[in-house]
């Protein structure tokens, strides 16, 4: 029963949240593109923010996330070599304008942090256009760069986020 009571009032919270401001989290679905689609074929991701009401119109706060970009195998012709896993840890400052009650069109922009070996990070810049399913739903569209020493990681990306 008090499990019960719980998923109510959790449920009541998230529905009485507007998905302007407050504590967003997701999931992102991606394909690397330039560089990165040569040693990458997709990657996956989690992503959180927390927004505050600047206007009606604009939120502002911070968003962070964790990124596994899955290696390719690649034939060299003589013989094939195993890509490893490519990981970074963006932390960046986020902004949203709300174009209508549906549509959103924002920027991420921070430091991605290398997780992975041999993966120094870079400066880390996400636009973002959101439709909101829901009030506590948005799917969006992506794309996210990462300057690195000697090129960009770079892709293109679909999630969902969930007001929480």
């Amino acid at each position: 029963m008090k499990k019960l009571v719980m998923i109510a009032v959790l449920t009541l919270c998230a529905m009485s949240m507007t998905a302007q401001e407050g504590f967003r989290a997701g999931i992102n679905l991606a394909i690397p593109v330039g560089d990165a689609g040569e040693v990458s074929g997709f990657s996956i991701g989690v992503d959180a923010l927390y927004h505050w009401a600047v206007t009606e119109e604009v939120t502002a706060g911070f968003a962070a996330g964790l990124t596994n970009a899955f290696g390719k195998n690649i034939d060299t012709g003589v013989g094939s070599i195993e890509v490893s896993d490519v990981q970074f840890l963006p932390i960046a400052a986020s902004g949203r304008y709300i174009a209508s009650d549906q549509f959103r069109a924002g920027l991420d922009l921070g430091y991605a942090i290398g997780v992975s070996e041999g993966n120094d990070g870079g400066f880390y810049y996400r636009p973002v256009v959101g439709y909101l399913v829901t009030e506590s739903i948005e799917v969006n569209l992506s794309y996210t760069g990462i300057s690195l020493d000697g090129g960009t990681w770079s892709t293109i990306g679909a999630g969902v986020l969930i007001a929480l």
